[in-house]
């Protein structure tokens, strides 16, 4: 893969990086923002917000979104979880212990999937918009986690789990390592196969697409089948990083998904974005979000912060997509 620094957005989010570190380096009082604790720091919270940003850049690629990413990754986190406390008791064998947790992993994992395959066929085959469709599964899912939990926390996971979470391999967090690999096979499934091509051209003309003899419904639901086993490998990173689970975690994820989507040069309408893109947008929103968490700001005026720029973003893409229209 090569990587296209000509690229606008990719020079324009490489130049505010440096600028946001040098200038929390130059304002944050006591201390230095440049240093090794900060960016490992950084490099275990990056990664599960990361996976989920991919669920929600796959589905935009289409012109599509996936409203119920959050709700899809708490409801592969509990079912794992409840797996993990329910049937592994004290004093359980080794390779019995590893089998339970490779089902409960599995069995998250095949509910994110359902959920995905679920969206899927009602955008491609019932013809319901996708923003609406995911928004009737992202409050159906919401409301079952809460009802079968009754909104208690469930903790106390294996060791092995615990270390996809906080482990490291080589001194490499094991979570960023989890979230390369994806956005590794994410950049080959987009550039390098048909699949990925048929993304591009579902979000670009989905007539054209028809016409062209793709089978827009089979790729529809395919896309939002895979963007349901992101957010499943996404819960598995959470829980193992928290050694819990809960219906309501991550709830702030979801407007930085898509503001992150954006900001990577992904068209809100479809059909254009890399993910090296999306992966500088995210690395510039971690530097922002925890400078301002070293300065003491609140984590509400963050999430405030994130709307304000998700608004000037898109609304300087529709600019600039006007002023091209009147200027052609």
């Amino acid at each position: 893969m090569k990587l296209r620094f000509t690229d606008p957005t990719v020079k324009y989010l490489l130049i505010i990086l440096v600028i946001l570190v040098l200038g929390f380096e130059l304002i944050i009082p006591g201390q230095r923002f440049f240093k090794f604790s900060t960016f490992q720091s950084m490099a275990f919270q990056v990664p599960e917000l990361g996976i989920l940003a991919i669920a929600m850049m796959i589905t935009m690629l289409s012109g599509g979104i996936n409203l119920s990413i959050i709700a899809t990754s708490n409801m592969t986190a509990l079912i794992s979880a409840y797996i993990l406390t329910r049937f592994i008791p004290e004093g359980t064998g080794a390779i019995s212990a590893t089998l339970i947790i490779i089902t409960a992993i599995a069995a998250g994992l095949l509910m994110a999937l359902l959920i995905g395959v679920l969206n899927g066929l009602i955008i491609a085959y019932i013809g319901v918009s996708p923003i609406l469709t995911t928004l009737g599964t992202m409050t159906l899912v919401e409301g079952l986690n809460v009802a079968l939990t009754r909104g208690d926390v469930i903790s106390g996971f294996p060791e092995p789990i615990l270390f996809l979470g906080n482990g490291k391999l080589l001194g490499v967090p094991m979570p960023l390592l989890i979230f390369a690999a994806c956005a590794l096979i994410a950049t080959i499934l987009l550039n390098r196969t048909p699949f990925g091509v048929s993304i591009y051209m579902l979000g670009s003309n989905e007539k054209a697409t028809l016409f062209s003899g793709i089978q827009t419904q089979k790729v529809l639901v395919k896309i939002y089948a895979l963007s349901g086993l992101l957010c499943g490998v996404s819960a598995i990173i959470m829980i193992a990083r928290f050694n819990s689970a809960n219906a309501g975690y991550a709830s702030s994820y979801l407007l930085v998904t898509i503001l992150a989507s954006v900001l990577g040069g992904v068209n809100p309408d479809g059909g254009f974005g890399k993910i090296f893109g999306l992966v500088l947008s995210l690395i510039v929103l971690q530097v922002i979000s925890s400078g301002l968490n070293l300065l003491g700001f609140s984590a509400h005026l963050t999430i405030a912060l994130w709307g304000s720029i998700l608004i000037v973003v898109i609304s300087l893409h529709h600019l600039r997509g006007w002023l091209s229209k009147a200027t052609a």
